[in-house]
């Protein structure tokens, strides 16, 4: 009989799927060395809901722990030659990034 009490207790309470957005980071250096401004940009391919916010990162390690604040896994060799871009022409997209509303607001990436 507890058996069937805890099938009737998980039907109860159904576990709520976070819809996740596909997006891709957009960074931009301003400046160089080691006093230079990342502008971090947040953009979803599905146009609706809320704004970007832009993110700021002064110097190249607040701009790695931001990433990783964000969840970017520096493993892929996409997120390397991202990097690698920022430093050779100023600006790079890192793609394939799915976040959902939820974490999007919750990482400062978009308007509340």
């Amino acid at each position: 009989m507890s058996a069937h009490a805890a099938r009737t207790a998980l039907a109860a309470n159904p576990l709520t799927v976070t819809q996740k957005t596909r997006g891709f980071l957009r960074i931009v250096r301003h400046g160089a060395g080691p006093s230079a401004i990342y502008i971090i940009t947040y953009h979803k391919l599905e146009m609706n809901g809320a704004l970007p916010k832009p993110a700021m990162a002064e110097g190249a390690e607040a701009l790695i722990d931001l990433l990783e604040k964000i969840g970017v896994d520096f493993r892929m060799s996409e997120v390397r030659g991202a990097l690698e871009d920022i430093l050779r022409f100023g600006s790079a997209n890192i793609p394939d990034l799915w976040l959902s509303d939820e974490e999007m607001v919750e990482k400062g990436l978009v308007e509340a």
